[in-house]
């Protein structure tokens, strides 16, 4: 087994661009939810003349869904990180560097956005046409509390991002929910370079986190791993459909 050192030294130099998750291959699982996100993003494609991917990352989900949908149409992503805008536009040719909507009212059928930083829900409701459909992924309130708290010490009850909460957002903006549903997640870290990495590419877990400034609790948590085999953390994700 490689020393901490090395293996935060290894962490350090995997790139951030994309949401391509294949690194932790054999270093970290995290437990799916159940309802299949991207297969339904497919389905809703194949009744989609027109629809839009927010915060689409590297466009690994939303290209997944276009070649499953098989189906002619507009299909276009926004994406605002500049990491991630030459990755995505490999896959999604109509790719707009963007973290707005800056698209005329009514242009779209289908919204759909798979872990956004925030979510627009009056922008969103503006540019789908009536009838139209936003579906998301979310992530849920607390999400990885045991990775945060591990780094940052004990947090209060987190306060956002509950089902109830994003229904409300919805139904204030105008929708009509569909459904929504949560879920809890086991995540387990394998070795401390996963966790390092993982903290590194999932910015929201700690929003201040580098390898420098939290070494002494990396340094906690791989002991931890060394003694119990890995880490294990929850995340917790939402999905939410709604119709305009």
């Amino acid at each position: 087994m490689k020393d901490f050192d090395a293996l935060l030294d290894e962490a350090a130099a995997v790139p951030l661009a994309g949401w391509d998750f294949s690194w932790f291959e054999g270093r970290a699982t995290e437990q799916r939810p159940s309802w299949g996100y991207a297969d339904l993003v497919a389905e809703r494609l194949t009744a989609a003349a027109a629809a839009l991917d927010l915060q689409t990352g590297g466009g690994e989900v939303f290209a997944y869904a276009m070649a499953k949908a098989g189906t002619a149409g507009q299909r276009v992503a926004t994406e605002a990180w500049p990491p991630n805008i030459p990755v995505a536009k490999t896959r999604i040719p109509q790719l707009v560097a963007t973290d707005g909507l800056p698209f005329r009212d009514g242009s779209f059928d289908l919204v759909v956005s798979r872990h956004p930083v925030t979510t627009d829900w009056a922008g969103i409701a503006r540019v789908l046409r009536d009838g139209g459909t936003f579906l998301s992924q979310q992530i849920g309130a607390g999400s990885n509390r045991e990775l945060s708290e591990a780094m940052m010490g004990p947090l209060p009850p987190p306060a956002h991002q509950h089902p109830e909460q994003i229904a409300a957002a919805a139904v204030a903006a105008g929708f009509e929910v569909l459904r929504v549903r949560g879920e809890r997640l086991r995540s387990e870290f394998y070795d401390i370079a996963a966790v390092a990495h993982f903290l590194r590419k999932v910015v929201w877990t700690v929003p201040d986190f580098t390898i420098g400034k939290y070494r002494a609790q990396l340094r906690a948590v791989h002991d931890e791993i060394t003694v119990k085999g890995m880490f294990v953390s929850h995340a917790t994700r939402v999905l939410i459909e709604a119709r305009r």
